[in-house]
């Protein structure tokens, strides 16, 4: 059997081209716990609410408790984020 060494920022592309809601939340899960990408709350709460908007009501749930640790700026720009990745897919 073959064996391919794929980057991690290629895997999170893969998934974020689905935009399946369950998908996009496991990313979310992967930005705010640090699992195999950088630690970054404000991707984090991008891709909850990506997921939040095609119905994944999880992500609705953990995008409210991350924004309560995030400033108002960093939600700003995770929604800034989110607008523009949706213009694009």
């Amino acid at each position: 059997m073959a064996r391919f060494e794929i980057a991690t920022n290629d895997v999170v592309e893969f998934a974020a081209q689905g935009g399946t809601p369950d998908a996009l939340f496991e990313l979310g899960l992967m930005y705010c716990s640090g699992r195999e990408v950088p630690l970054n709350l404000v991707e984090a709460h991008k891709w909850f609410n990506l997921a939040a908007q095609r119905g994944n009501s999880d992500a609705r749930r953990y995008r409210i408790e991350l924004a309560a640790e995030m400033s108002k700026a960093e939600i700003a720009e995770a929604q800034r984020q989110a607008r523009a990745w949706l213009a694009q897919h």
